[in-house]
C-alpha cells in the first residue's frame, strides 16, 4: 500500500508541474500577443482560457497529492 501511494504521490506532482509549465506557457504565449498585435482578440481569450485551465487542474492536482500524503500518513500511523 505504501508503495502504490508513493507512485501516486509521484505521479501527482508530476501533473503538477506539467500544469504549471503549461500555465505559464500560455501566459508567455498570450503576453507575446498582446504585445505584438492588439487584433488578436479571439486567440488571447483562448490563451487566457487556457491559463485559467492549466492553473485550475495546477490546484486539484495539488490537493489530490495532499490527501494523498493524508492518506499514507494514515495508513503508516
Amino acid at each position: 500500500m505504501n508503495w502504490f501511494l508513493a507512485l501516486v504521490i509521484v505521479a501527482l506532482m508530476a501533473f503538477v508541474v506539467i500544469s504549471l509549465v503549461r500555465g505559464i506557457i500560455a501566459f508567455l504565449q498570450t503576453t507575446k500577443i498582446d504585445l505584438e498585435n492588439q487584433d488578436n482578440a479571439e486567440h488571447v481569450a483562448v490563451m487566457h482560457k487556457r491559463q485559467n485551465q492549466m492553473m485550475f487542474n495546477r490546484v486539484k492536482y495539488q490537493a489530490l497529492a495532499i490527501v494523498a500524503v493524508v492518506i499514507l500518513l494514515a495508513v503508516n500511523s
